[in-house]
Parts: C-alpha cells; structure tokens; sequence
C-alpha cells in the first residue's frame, strides 16, 4: 500500500515511448522483458534526471517546440527523491519568484490529468499554516499580503476556525493561522510520470536504465554526454540529477559547480483512523513545531525539520535508485512528540512506516537554476530543498524559457547558479551549512537575519582590526561586511539575538552613523566589490565596452562614469562604475555579487582577441569609502594634493599617494550622494592607509561605519542598487536613469532599440520613492522590502528596498508602480501625472500605511534636519 501510493512506479501509458526495464508487472521469464531501445547518435538537447524536475523541463521544452530532447534517467522514471516526495503543492512562500513558481505548478498539476490521462492524485485540500507566537503570525501576515494581491486566495484566521477547519488539531497554544484554500496534495510520481508522458508524446525521447558517465566540452561548450550505453552529441545538457548533481557537475571535461548536499529527511505512515480522515481535509504546516501532516489514505503522513538534521552521501555517490535509508526512532522523537502535542488524539493510532530518504538542500535554502558561468549549453534545475513538487512545474517552465528563448519571463536572479562562486562546493562548507539550513526551513526568519556557518572564509585585511572595534558581521557572496559597529559599553550579546520585525535595538546605532556621515566624517570598508581590468593593445576594450554598456565610456583619461550593462530587452544585467585609467585601459566596479555574473556576461560577449584582456582585481584591492563633509580635509592632509572641486571634480579618478603607500586609485564617488571618496588601495597597504586616515581623521570627528548606515543614506536619496531594485527586467528609462544612457554616442550598444522603443512609447513600470506618512516608527511594524504597494485602493506593485531615514525621521521605501486597466487588467504606459495624483498606500503585514509618492528624491529636505511635524506638504513638491 505504501509504495504504491507514494510512487506507483508500476503504471506506464498503454503505448510507451520510452525505453527500458519494468515495462509491465514483473514475470518469471527474464525473457519477457523487451531490450531496451538505442540511444540516438545526437540530440538537441539531453536532460538527466527522471524525476518531477527533468520531467518538467522535459515537458516545457516539448511544448516551446523544442522536440529533440532525449531524457535519461539512471534507474526508473521517478524513482529518486520525487518518489518518496510528501506529495504537498504549497504556494505560502517569502521569496517572490518562488512563490510564482509554486502557484504556476498547482495550476499546471490540475489540468495534468486531464491533458494525459494519467490520474495524479490532485486533490485541492487547502493547507492551514500555524503561529504559536505573535513575530510567527506577522511572518505569516507578511506572506498572505503577497498572496492576495497575487490573486490567490489566503486569509489569517483564528485558532477557533483552525478547529472548525481540522477538528483533530490542538489550538490551545495558538495565536493565529494562515488559510491558503487552493493549496493541494497530488501522487509526486505519477505528477513525474504524466509530465513524461506529455513530453514523450511532443516527440521526447526518454531512455531508463542509462547513467551518464561524462559531459564532453570543447572550447567551453556542452558538446554531447557519454552514458553507460554510448555516446550522445548534443548542444545543450540539462543537470536535473537532484542529489547526484553536484558529483555530476565534476564529472564533466570542465568541471561545474552545483553546491548542493544530501540530508535525511523523515516523516512517518499511519493506519487509517478509526473515523478515516476524509480526503479533503486540510494539509496543517506547524512551524514553531517543525512539523507538517497530511492526510494519507485516512491516515496521516507527518515529517518536519528537525534541528539536528543527519547530512550523508559527503563523500560522494553510493546509489543508482535511492532506498528508504534506515530508521532512527530517536532521531524522529522531537518531530513525533510535536506531532502528539498537535494531535492528541493519534496517541493510540497505529504507526505503519518510518519513511527515511535523502533530500538535497543548498547553502541559501533557495534553489539552483540557469546556465553555467563556465560552460556554454551546461543548464542546471537541481537543490530544492524539500519542495520539488511545489516547484518542479513553475521552475522547469522557467529553465525551458531560458533554453529557448534566451532568457526566463520572471526575474530569476534570487536562484541564478551564477549567484554562487567555487567557494561554496566546498564538501565541508556544504556538510557544515545544510545543517543549519534545515532547521531554518522552520525557523522564524526576521529580516536581515545571517547564516552562522561557512562564516570568516572571504575577508578584508581590516578584518580583525575592525572586528576589535566592534564591528558586527554580515555576509554577501561569502565575503564579510560591516553591519554597523557597536560602541564600548552596549551589550553585545543582546544586540546579536535582537530579532524583530519592529524597531530594532541597533537603530541608535546606525543613526548616530549616519549623522556622522552628514556632519562629519565616517570610514566604510567596501572591499568586497567586485573589481575587473579591462585593458587592450589598441581600442579594442574602448570599442568593445561601447557595445556592451548604454553610457558613453569615450570620456577623457580620469573620469567615472556611472553605466548599465543592459541585454536585449534593455533591462540591467548589471549597473556599475566604470573609470578610464588609461586610453586603453578600464576600471569596474561592480556589486559584490555580480563577480559571478559579470564576469560570464562579459567573457562570452567581448570578443576573442589576444590584445584584449580582462582581469578580476578584486582580491587585490581593499576599498575604502571616506563618506562625509570632512572627507576632504582628511585627504588632503594625508596626500599633500588639492581636493577642492577645481582640482578634483564629481565623478573623478586619481591615482595618488595616501601616507606613505603609492598607487592608491581615488575617486571622488561614494554610492550614497554623500560627498567623499573611495579609496582603492593595494591590499598589502590597507591596514596603513586605513590606520593613517583614522589617525588623522580624529580631529575631525572621524568613526567607522556599517552597511546599515550606506543603506539608509543611498535610499533617502532615491539610489537603486542592482539585485536589490534593479534587475534583468528592469531598464534605466523605468528607473529615472535616462541620464546614464547616451542613445546619440555614435555607435550601437546592447539594449538601445529596446530603449529607444521605450522613450518613444512610454514605461509600464516607474521607478519610485515613497514617505509614510502615518507610520509610527516606535510602535508599528517596519517595511523592510516586499510590501505592496496601493494606488487609490488597489494594488500597484511592491516595494524593492525599505529604510529609516534619520534625515527625514520616517520611513523611506522604493518600489515600482504599475498601471492596470481596471476593467482588462491590461498594463498601461505609466505617465509622470499618474504617480503624482495618486494616493498610496504600503501593506505591511495586512495593516495599510499612507504614503507620499515622489519621482525625485527630497533633495530640499537634506540641507537640514527637521522633525516629523515641522516636514509641510509643499516640502513634498519641492525638486
């Protein structure tokens, strides 16, 4: 009974398509099993990986009209981790595009059955998410504001209707409930096996039975796979190998890293209750308890995330078809107590199995998509942390979009492969970091929260010096960065457990940063952009980076210059600086997490010519940013060289001696609109400029600061930093940057007829700052990013970024808004008149905040400071 209701492997179509063994029940005579078909000698594309995520892409690329897909799978479709999958399709997620992924597979699982034939066991039962405690209902609060203006149905309910709902349920610790009605439970293999179906019936070719054994590359493109069967020729491969996909990575002529690890992951079986469960009651998620149930055939199937997970499989592969692992009673009896105090009343219901298998988790709980930064046509959908039915329909659609199209329809940079560098496949970083990141499956994660393993690995050579001071630690792409500095005397243990979606405890803190960087002087080390050399013998790198970026980069030898690094679609891959150091040379400065992206981006795109070259200096270079009025003094005492703007004008690059070190790169920029300066500094002279400019800075006032500090100065001045506002989908005219575009430079760059297009027709999306007006700053709720945002009562867009602005003592938020026909639903061209007669709104946790809109940032209000009451409408109108 269990097996054939979690996997069903033995149900094949009437006319198969594909190849293999166990094509029908087992029989006596081994010759009654048919030989399994030939491999083709090439294809288009191969895919590994006969799960629900290979399937899926399978399926997707069938329907986009790519039909010469061959799928191969090393023991029998859906015979890994998908078949011993909990089955549930929840949309109750925090992360934007994973929740649109999970809401497109519920509905694509719906229809399945219907478009196959292949029953798949959808049963729409709803599922009910629990609070214990009231920072666990605002988290859920949080998700049903995104829910709703989404269009699926949610609601926070009481624990009384929690009971009304699922009378088996224990309410008495409960303070409160998220309802998803459409939420459903489906068989996850047979989902797998009628999405094979359909691909196999578009022309698919899917092949049991075979393991591939190596990716050929040449030249840095996927050129075919060889398999225990033969060799296959191929443009494109698709890892959807789950557990097996980070060693599938390595096997490769050039390997690609897929950082993923294995954990055990346990749920139990029940015999039907004496009263049987009816199908349709709802799937309970117990976070505070770690724990979900479902129904299962009248009984119950309930599993969790224990905080002491069990990872395996460290040292490589061990399984061609994953068995249920051995059982461990001991390990499961936190989950199982949490599942008795939930439900009382299963105290003498008998238990049926302990379900033991192995589920892969990456290192930011979000999973892997998207092409390697390495290899050409090498595509990865793999690590999906225990929710691979709720997103294997919406991610393959995705990763199909991306193969055929060039790009996806959504933004789906949060799960891009290129999010992560070689630092993080390390076999004990990953071992080390999915422990901590299955309990955080369940864990309450307020905002701005840190992982605490595969910490110190990427770190400024200031590390320990600012660490002494006080300095409190976040991280970004591995590399280490300052939050904010606590000053003598606070109570540092309290500060690093303040968790809140309220005021938090450093907010005294960061003001008294800010400050200093408004009035005074302030150093922040910025070491971890990312920092590339493009150099050329000729006017190779001056030509190449004209086509590739929307500014004009031909300026005089000297000067920055802020420039987009557009696709065809005119949306940002990238926004960044870019200094002219020479007349063939060129200096980059770019977010940390683009070191990545970037570098991919620009390698298959600048042409291959030996007098080009680009280097990645990040390494080389600490960077400092010297934020304040007194920025200048400081400097100029330390280089004995005029600062004044005559000599050093905005925007402008130096190299200069700072103390006694040489070569130090200045540029009178600091990414806040604050004046100042970033110093590029050699790394074996950090710690003496550094040393030098605080020693020097004391009589002006001079103190560290965090990046909290930078976020709230960058947002009160309407700065959109890439990954954060700015994305693939996103282009500078939708943002107010005309400005960094020179549509007239005299030559063709990537992006401009989509810009073009745009100025004359107009945007369906406004880059745009809001101030709540209403908002209680000690006693309401925080925006921190996510919000929606509404227009006259009805939903607009969403915020990108959310900071206090201790300039204007409110809250500043920075989102995007739309233009929706309200009778079509149609988007509409968003004009200047539009923003400025509406009144708005930002939803935080399902309470509404009034919020005045402005295009251009309160320049007016920055010369001085004033107090909540004194802040007059007609400031509002000033430019």
């Amino acid at each position: 009974m269990f097996l054939r209701l979690l996997s069903d492997v033995r149900w094949r179509p009437a006319a198969p398509r594909w190849s293999g063994a166990a094509r029908c029940p087992r029989s006596t005579s081994a010759a009654a099993e048919p030989p399994p078909a030939p491999l083709p000698g090439q294809a288009r594309v191969v895919v590994c990986g006969g799960g629900v995520v290979g399937a899926s892409v399978a399926y997707h690329l069938a329907r986009l009209g790519w039909r010469d897909v061959v799928l191969l799978e090393q023991g029998r479709l859906a015979a890994g981790t998908t078949r011993f999958c909990a089955g549930i399709v929840s949309t109750a997620r925090h992360v934007s595009i994973e929740l649109k992924m999970a809401d497109y597979s519920n509905k694509l699982y719906q229809q399945l059955e219907q478009e196959t034939g292949v029953q798949t066991g959808y049963m729409k039962t709803g599922s009910i998410s629990l609070a214990q405690t009231q920072d666990r209902l605002i988290s859920l609060k949080r998700i049903a504001s995104s829910l709703n203006v989404m269009g699926i149905p949610c609601e926070i309910i009481t624990p009384k209707q929690v009971a009304q709902l699922h009378p088996l349920i224990n309410i008495h610790d409960l303070v409160g409930a998220m309802y998803v009605p459409e939420d459903a439970l489906v068989s996850s293999a047979n989902v797998s096996l009628a999405l094979a179906t359909a691909a196999s019936r578009n022309g698919v070719q899917i092949h049991e039975r075979t393991s591939v054994s190596h990716v050929l590359i040449q030249k840095g493109r996927v050129t075919g796979v060889e398999t225990d069967r033969g060799k296959i020729q191929c443009q494109y491969f698709v890892n959807c190998a789950g557990q097996w996909a980070y060693e599938l990575g390595h096997s490769g002529d050039e390997p690609v890293s897929i950082p993923l690890h294995a954990c055990e992951h346990f749920y139990l079986l029940t015999h039907p209750l004496k009263e049987p469960l009816a199908s349709s009651v709802p799937t309970i998620v117990d976070p505070d308890g770690r724990i979900y149930i479902r129904n299962w055939q009248g009984g119950i199937l309930s599993g969790g995330f224990e905080k002491n997970p069990k990872p395996l499989f460290t040292e490589g592969r061990n399984q061609l078809e994953i068995q249920n692992l051995q059982e461990d009673w001991d390990h499961f009896e936190p989950l199982l107590s949490a599942l008795l105090r939930r439900m009382p009343d299963l105290e003498a219901l008998q238990i049926m199995q302990l379900v033991n298998c192995p589920e892969s988790f990456t290192p930011d709980m979000r999973c892997i998509m998207g092409e390697s930064p390495t290899v050409r046509g090498y595509f990865v959908l793999a690590g999906m942390n225990s929710a691979g039915i709720s997103y294997g329909g919406g991610a393959g659609k995705y990763l199909a979009e991306w193969m055929v199209n060039g790009y996806p329809s959504e933004n789906v940079w949060p799960l891009d492969l290129k999010r992560f560098g070689t630092l993080q496949s390390s076999r004990t970083f990953l071992r080390h970091r999915v422990m901590e990141v299955m309990p955080l499956m369940c864990d309450l994660k307020v905002p701005r929260w840190d992982f605490q393993t595969g910490r110190q690995l990427r770190t400024s050579p200031l590390y320990d010096r600012l660490d002494a001071q006080g300095a409190r630690w976040m991280e970004k792409h591995g590399f280490e960065r300052v939050k904010y500095f606590v000053p003598p005397g606070k109570d540092l243990l309290d500060l690093d457990q303040s968790k809140t979606f309220y005021k938090p405890d450093w907010f005294d803190i960061v003001g008294s940063e800010v400050k200093c960087c408004k009035e005074a002087v302030c150093v922040i080390d910025m070491s971890s952009f990312t920092k590339f050399e493009i150099s050329s013998t000729g006017d190779q790198a001056l030509e190449s980076l004209q086509y590739l970026f929307s500014n004009d980069l031909d300026v005089p030898v000297g000067h920055v210059v802020h420039t987009g690094m557009l696709n065809e679609k005119g949306g940002y891959e990238n926004d960044c600086s870019i200094a002219r150091l020479s007349k063939r040379s060129f200096f980059m400065i770019s977010p940390t997490d683009q070191q990545v992206h970037c570098w991919a981006w620009l390698k298959n795109r600048l042409p291959n010519d030996s007098n080009l070259t680009m280097e990645d200096v990040t390494w080389k270079y600490t960077a400092l940013n010297l934020i304040g009025p007194r920025a200048v003094d400081v400097l100029s005492e330390l280089s004995y060289a005029p600062i004044t703007p005559e000599h050093f004008p905005s925007l402008f690059c130096k190299e200069m001696s700072v103390g006694y070190a040489n070569g130090i790169r200045v540029m009178s920029i600091t990414h806040t609109g604050e004046p100042g300066f970033m110093l590029y500094i050699p790394i074996e002279y950090a710690l003496h400029v550094y040393n030098e400019v605080m020693n020097m800075g004391q009589k002006y006032g001079i103190r560290n600061a965090g990046y909290y500090a930078l976020r709230s100065l960058r947002i009160e001045k309407f700065f959109a930093f890439w990954g954060q506002d700015l994305d693939a989908f996103t282009t500078p005219m939708e943002c107010g940057r005309e400005f960094q575009v020179k549509l007239d430079k005299g030559m063709q760059f990537v992006g401009q007829e989509a810009l073009l297009e745009q100025k004359q027709n107009g945007v369906y999306k406004r880059f745009t700052m809001f101030i709540l007006e209403d908002h209680d700053t000690d006693m309401d709720l925080w925006p921190w990013w996510g919000e929606p945002i509404f227009r006259n009562g009805r939903y607009v867009g969403k915020t990108t970024s959310s900071a206090y602005s201790y300039t204007l003592e409110r809250h500043v938020c920075l989102g995007f808004v739309h233009h929706f026909d309200e009778k079509t639903g149609e988007e509409l061209v968003v004009t200047t008149d539009f923003i400025n007669q509406g009144e708005y709104e930002i939803d935080i946790a399902g309470q509404r905040f009034q919020a005045k809109a402005k295009l251009y940032p309160f320049s007016s209000l920055f010369t001085h400071r004033r107090r909540k009451d004194e802040v007059e409408l007609s400031g509002y109108q000033r430019e």
